[in-house]
Parts: C-alpha cells; structure tokens; sequence
C-alpha cells in the first residue's frame, strides 16, 4: 500500500513526515495476524484510553482511527489520525506505562489485536520490525512531549520540588507541562479549580481529575505505570547500582549470561547519555543516533533477556555479610546480591555565579533535550564548557535557538573536545564561539542575559541569551559509599591495581587473589563506568565496562581470577575449568 494521504470523508491521514507513522508491508500484517485477532470495529470505538495501561498492539486493517489528547475535556484536540496498515500505541505500550492519548474509531472497519506480552516478545525477534517499531514509537513519544500532553505539574520556578518533579519527567522522558505559578494565568485557575493552597505546591494533575500534592518521584512512576516496584527482600546474583551505558550494558549481559540481574537508578534510565541529543562516534552508528534512542534500545533489550529494572529505587547502604552483600534501599527495604556492579555515574558542576541558583531549570539548565530546546523558541542562547558534551549541546540547540554562543574557559577549543565535533563547531552559521570566556553575571528573573568576561584581558561585556546550558564536567555519585570501599581525592571509585594497593589484604589473601581489573577493595564489588575512577568518559567505553564487569563476576563466583595465588601454588588455574 502507498504511503500517500488517503481521505475519507473530511478526515484525512497524518502524513508520515517523520517515521512516527509507518505503514506495516502485507507480509508484515500477514506475519502479525498469526498472533493475534481480527475484530470488527464501529464508528465511536474507544479502544484504548488516555490514562490506561495497554493491554494490546493494535493495528488497522481497515477504517480509520483517530488519536486524542485529553479526549471529551476542555483541551481536547487530535494527536493524529491513522488508516488502513497503520498500528496505534506508543513507547508507554513497550514499556508498561499508560498510555498518553486516546484511539477512537472514525470509520468503521477492522482491527488487528495482538496481546502486548507476544507484542513485546516479536519486537525482540523480528530486527525489522522491532526497528519499524522502536523507531515509530520514539517519534510519537516526542510528539507528544512537544505537544505538551500527559499529566500537568503546577508549581514555581523557585521551588526545589517543582525542578525534582521536572526532571523526573523531563530524564523519563513522560509527556507532561509545567505551569509556573509564578507567570501562569492558567495554573492560578486550576488552583481554584482544586482548591490548591499555594502551600501545597508542587501539584500533578493527571487525566484532569487526579490531584497529587508534592508526590515522591516515586509516586509519581506509580500514577502513570512506571514499573517501578519495591525491591523484595530477596536475592539476586547480581545487582546494578544505576542504569547509564554502563549499568544497562551490565543488566544485559548479567541476564543473558542467566544471572538473576535487578538494575536500579535512582532517577531514569540512560543517566547522562539520555540527556545527549545525538552520539556521532558511537560504534555501529555511522549516522550517529540520539541518547534516547540509545538507551529505549538498551532498556528493551534488558527486558528481553529477563532482567529487572526498577526506576526510581535509591540505594543508601551496601554491608559484607556471609562472602555476599546486603543492599539497602531509602525506603528500608533490602536485597541479598551475590556481586555488586557499581555504574552510578556523575552528577553535573554547578556553575558559582551569584543568582544563578534560581534560574536553575527555569532558564539554566544541565543537559540539553528536546525538553529544554522547546523552552528555546527562537532565542540566542550561551551553553558554558569547552568537551564534547558543550559541542554536541551547542550543535543541537543551534537547530531551535536564533543563535548559539559557545563560552569556553580554555584559549584552545581542542584541547577537550572530538576533533570532528571542533570542525561542525567552527563551521556552523549560527555559533559563535568565545575563548577564554567565562560567566561572572546572570540579568533577569528569566535569564535576559549573561555577564562575561575575558578571562585573558579582563574587560567584561554583556551577552544577551535567554537560556544557559552548562557543561563543565561532574562530581562522582558515591557519597554513600564513603567508608565503605576506598575512593580517590576527587571521590571516584578505585578498582584493580588502584584498589590493591589500599586494599585489606585480610580480606583477599583468604581469596588468593587481589583484586580483578573493574573490581573494588571489595571482593565481588566492580565498578563500571564515569563512576570509576581513571574511566574514559565515553559512552562506548561505559558500555564496555560494564559488559566486562559480569565477566569478572563470573570470575569471582569460580573463586578464580587474576593470579594473584598464595606462595607455594603452581601455574595459572585451567581458565576452562
């Protein structure tokens, strides 16, 4: 069937600009229909609800389906609108969530239904489809995003829980708006709608009836069917502390290896590769490929194999008991792992200018995502850093903003970032760069613009921008593991010879063995990724580590490892024993 608009009646066909609404081929539906049922559709059918989990893959046969946005309430409007080889859904159906919008049927015809479950199982192994898929889904979920639909969080620019709740959202990736009850005409209306105090901001609005006052992120995930259950007291062979590159590479190859594997992260998965617009020097990605894209991918794979992922669960505590270690979790529950793969990543540097604190997620910002370019619209804006995560954020946000100014401490710009990232840098139109730059002033309750200062001749001057994006490195998440295991000066966890060196040998020498080369002052504790210390920043990197690190808890179970034997034993251990 042709791709071109179909039209009936007044209704026509979203064109399919963007990949988000792909037409299925006949051996594809032929293929489908081997999994699920035909049924006959009539005119008006609700068949799936904003607000629902999804219970089936659902894809038309013939007739037409129409997509809504807060269907039969005061913002009502159409999504899109699907023909004949066309399926409905979107990234929630893959992931457990509910679903965003609502399918009605505009012209009777006929469905195909195939239970999620065998859905998922088909995208996992048909290549072509599971991409058509993925790939359509993604588009539909930025869709929506840019549309503003989803759940509403009222609540000031100012308040610390309003920016927690909107970064939630914004790393999740959940289609949601905020109304700052600073400037908003509309949210000071639904507090007397609700009868909100002021006090009891930050609210969640969702299906424009459920109120939630100031929830957890964690009540949040659980309104709109994140899977986001309590870990049990149980055990598991492995447990991964955070879901970057990292901690989702460790989950894959931990749970098809068949190690029971729980990865959790205290706020999304992707950690810092999620908030990058596009990785160009990623292995196997020639046209480069978005940090969502990257990480949905990661997730689905997770899932294939089996293992479990928990968003939000935070970890507050790692205790040694019987060769193996209890995890505790903030909320007090705790789970036995036979090994721990630390991938908990780095946390952003905050820029010291005065004032810049509250503009924090108003109009400064750490990362740079369609959620924050959409606050843009057309504006000159200034991103702070000299490596490649400012280039890539300068490059992508010269596609929204009027204009692009790079401020850069340093007097070299590749002395830190990709030559080939250097190159797009200094031959873009709308990106101006500025070498020995650095901020010193913030003007405007909104930003309105920045003071700068040449750091070489000291003349400071005024820049106008109305966002500022900073990228100047991060501090290690590991906090908690203070005491625990041993970390470098800067706070980074050590591993392998590092970690031998300031290792308990009373601990090892029972083990006949030091520490293996990802592996802690902890046996059977690896760390992977930004986390570790003297790790290569990369993502590919990251995801090598991580992948290497359940190699070396499969080392770590057999007792064997790295040669490091006890006086008096002979030779290296038979490696296929």
């Amino acid at each position: 069937m042709s791709t071109a608009e179909h039209h009936h009646g007044a209704l026509r066909e979203t064109p399919d600009q963007y990949g988000a609404f792909p037409r299925l081929a006949p051996e594809q539906l032929q293929d489908l229909g081997a999994h699920g049922e035909r049924r006959r559709t009539t005119e008006g059918d609700v068949l799936y609800r904003e607000g629902e989990p999804f219970r089936e893959f659902l894809v038309i046969l013939s007739g037409t389906v129409e997509m809504f946005q807060d269907h039969g309430g005061p913002e009502e409007r159409t999504v899109a609108v699907h023909g004949p080889g066309r399926f409905l859904g979107e990234l929630g159906l893959l992931e457990g969530e509910a679903a965003f919008d609502t399918a009605v049927v505009r012209e009777a015809g006929e469905i195909l239904a195939v239970p999620v479950e065998r859905q998922r199982g088909l995208v996992s192994r048909d290549p072509v489809l599971g991409d058509l898929i993925l790939r359509a889904y993604l588009g539909r979920r930025y869709l929506l995003i840019g549309l503003g639909a989803g759940f509403r969080i009222l609540g000031s620019c100012y308040s610390p829980d309003t920016l927690r709740l909107r970064e939630f959202a914004a790393r999740n990736r959940l289609p949601h708006r905020w109304l700052d009850l600073e400037v908003d005409k509309e949210a000071e209306a639904l507090l007397r709608r609700f009868s909100i105090r002021p006090e009891e901001t930050p609210v969640v609005l969702w299906k424009g009836e459920q109120v939630l006052r100031n929830p957890s992120n964690a009540e949040l995930a659980r309104l709109i069917g994140l899977p986001a259950p309590s870990p049990e007291a149980g055990r598991c062979d492995v447990m991964v502390v955070g879901a970057g590159p990292a901690g989702l590479a460790a989950a894959v190859y931990g749970a098809s290896d068949g190690l029971t594997t729980i990865t959790v992260d205290a706020v999304a998965a992707g950690g810092q590769a999620a908030t990058t617009s596009r990785i160009e020097n990623y292995l196997g990605f020639p046209s480069g490929i978005s940090g969502g894209e990257l990480v949905e991918r990661a997730v689905l794979q997770a899932h294939k194999f089996g293992a479990h992922l928990m968003v939000p669960a935070q970890v507050s505590g790692l205790t040694p008991q019987d060769d193996e270690y209890v995890v505790t979790f903030t909320d007090g529950s705790r789970t036995r792992a036979g090994a721990v793969v630390l991938a908990s990543g780095v946390r952003y540097r905050r820029l010291e200018v005065p004032g810049i604190d509250q503009l924090e997620g108003n109009s400064v910002y750490y990362a740079a995502t369609v959620h924050e370019a959409s606050l843009c619209q057309a504006n000159p804006v200034a991103v702070v850093g000299g490596g490649n995560s400012a280039g890539q954020a300068a490059l992508f946000l010269a596609n929204h903003a009027s204009a692009v100014h790079l401020l850069v401490r340093a007097g070299d710009l590749n002395a830190d970032m990709s030559r080939y990232l250097v190159d797009q840098v200094e031959r873009h139109p709308k990106i101006e760069v500025l070498l020995h730059t650095e901020v010193r002033g913030v003007r405007g309750e909104k930003l309105e613009s920045l003071i700068v200062e040449d750091n070489a001749s000291g003349e400071r001057r005024e820049l106008r921008a109305a966002a500022l994006f900073v990228f100047i490195g991060a501090r290690p998440r590991t906090d908690w593991l203070r005491g625990v295991l041993a970390l470098d000066a800067k706070g980074f966890v050590l591993t392998g010879a590092d970690a031998q060196a300031v290792a308990d040998a009373t601990r090892w020498d029972s083990l006949g063995r030091g520490p293996l080369l990802l592996e802690t002052t902890l046996p059977g504790v690896f760390a992977a990724g930004d986390v570790r210390s003297g790790s290569v920043k990369r993502v590919a990197s990251a995801a090598g580590e991580g992948a290497m690190a359940i190699r070396l808890v499969h080392e770590h179970r057999e007792k064997t490892g790295n040669l490091v034997r006890p006086a008096g034993t002979e030779g290296p251990p038979d490696p296929s024993a």
